[in-house]
């Protein structure tokens, strides 16, 4: 017996489970914007999952405004839009607010200590004023140069310029690479899946975590120094950097806070796919139409081993039938051809 089945593959869509929406509501948005308007009915039989699961997702979808309709159709809102929508809610002023007086705390501490009242004098002992960020930049490669413990930062920023990537990245990957300790926190991004190198993401040294809110901008350096910006609302009018020990602790101590509740996104986003090169000829021969015989035949395997390979697939990404597979290996763009369906030979 032969049923359809839709190998299908995906649109760069934001995935939304990492922006606070259950995988249901991420899957289900993936296949409106792959496949077009679809009803609830329709969405259940194709991603073989329970009417209520659906409809949930489906009201989650609309909360956010990701996806508009009722019983009879749902159509997604552009992937653009969505994500301009999602960093909004996640840059409420509020937030905003937040993090000001987390930095103004921090000051505030700092100058009583040292007794001054503002920026701009002589701070004293163990605080320094880099009043620009390209020598923010000097300054933190040496103090990275010198760094052999432990590397902690927060980010406040969901999406970065690239004089600022460019400078980050090698920094990070030799610091990981001579044994230093890194953890970074950050905001889930707007323009890409990660912020840190994704060539060295499952480096043992390497920590990373998001979450909603962030309280202020702060790099450690081997828990002795801190780094953070002078002003939280303009980057470009250079950082403190803090020696101070006390108010090291302190922000350690934020940071340790954050960390704690803060989740990895790869625990709730896609899964890293690797395919063998026997799996990814499959998977290509069948988004072009073949069936499970033909694409046995060509690849020259019995369709048993065929069954056995795709069913292998499933359990390893944690899907329940073939479309939900063809939608997360096109969401990881494991697969470079357009939706086709193809028959399943039983």
């Amino acid at each position: 017996m032969a049923r359809r089945m839709s190998v299908a593959i995906g649109a760069a869509v934001p995935d939304l489970a990492r922006w606070g929406l259950s995988s249901d509501a991420d899957l289900i948005y993936r296949t409106l914007v792959t496949m077009g308007a679809r009803n609830a009915h329709g969405l259940a039989v194709e991603l073989g999952l329970p009417a209520r699961r659906v409809e949930d997702a489906l009201a989650e979808l609309r909360a956010v405004g990701a996806a508009a309709g009722d019983r009879s159709v749902w159509a997604p809102r552009p992937p653009a839009e969505v994500v301009e929508a999602l960093r909004r809610r996640r840059l409420r002023p509020a937030d905003r607010d937040a993090q000001v007086r987390t930095h103004h705390a921090v000051v505030r501490r700092m100058a009583g200590r040292h007794g001054v009242a503002a920026l701009g004098g002589e701070l004293g002992d163990g605080v320094r004023y880099l009043p620009t960020r390209e020598l923010t930049r000097r300054r933190l490669a040496e103090l990275m140069a010198a760094e052999r413990v432990e590397h902690l930062a927060i980010n406040t920023e969901q999406s970065f310029d690239a004089a600022s990537a460019r400078a980050a990245a090698p920094l990070s990957r030799q610091i990981i690479e001579r044994g230093v300790r890194m953890r970074v926190l950050g905001l889930p991004p707007a323009d890409r899946d990660l912020h840190v190198d994704t060539t060295v993401l499952d480096h043992p040294f390497l920590g990373y975590r998001e979450a909603p809110e962030m309280p202020m901008k702060l790099l450690v350096i081997d828990r002795r120094q801190v780094l953070f910006p002078a002003d939280p609302a303009d980057l470009e009018r250079g950082y403190l950097e803090i020696s101070q020990p006390g108010v090291v602790r302190a922000l350690v101590t934020l940071f340790e806070q954050h960390w704690a509740q803060a989740t990895d996104p790869r625990e709730h986003g896609m899964p890293h796919i690797t395919l063998d090169d026997r799996e990814r000829e499959l998977v290509s021969l069948l988004a072009l139409g073949y069936t499970d015989l033909s694409a046995a035949a060509r690849m020259r395997i019995s369709t048993r081993l065929v069954t056995k390979i795709m069913r292998n697939l499933m359990d390893r990404l944690g899907v329940e039938n073939r479309f939900q597979l063809g939608m997360v290996l096109g969401a990881a763009r494991q697969t470079p051809m357009p939706p086709a369906t193809c028959e399943e030979n039983r």
